[in-house]
């Protein structure tokens, strides 16, 4: 599937509705407390750029944010595909256009926060295979056993 990728506004209603899938399939996965989810709201602030894919038909199926939390590091937030489209590497395709925009912006290090429970192995696999490794806790996320930290360095 040709997929198209840009970065866009998140104040959509089809990128709410992928924000929506989002939050449904991960809610259930681990305790609210320890979930850290971005709104659309929040994902419109300067700091943060979206990236989203479109299909032919020109429908959003995937989406991946990051933000620039200064000091040169970058946080990969709200990466998702629809369903319909997984194993087809759009995922993959909006972390490396997340990865380039990062690089275009000086930043020399790329961290992520992600659950620590069965359903989650889908994303471990594409960030593993994108080059980024296991860390302890990053930035201001507490270490509860719930969550994985992912970190890249971005050599210039």
């Amino acid at each position: 599937m040709a997929v198209s990728l840009a970065i866009e506004t998140p104040l959509q209603d089809d990128v709410r509705g992928l924000v929506s899938e989002l939050n449904a399939t991960m809610i259930p996965l681990t305790p609210r407390e320890f979930q850290f989810q971005m709104t659309v709201e929040q994902m419109a602030d300067g700091a943060v750029t979206l990236v989203v894919a479109r299909n032919e038909a020109g429908e959003a199926v995937g989406m991946g944010a990051i933000k620039d939390c200064g000091q040169g590091v970058g946080e990969v937030k709200r990466m998702f595909t629809r369903p319909a489209v997984r194993g087809e590497r759009v995922g993959k395709a909006i972390l490396a256009k997340l990865e380039k925009l990062a690089r275009e912006k000086n930043l020399t290090r790329l961290v992520l926060e992600t659950g620590e429970a069965d359903g989650f192995e889908p994303a471990y696999r594409i960030y593993e295979r994108s080059g980024f490794t296991r860390c302890g806790r990053i930035l201001d996320y507490p270490d509860a056993g719930h969550n994985r930290f992912y970190e890249k360095k971005l050599v210039p």
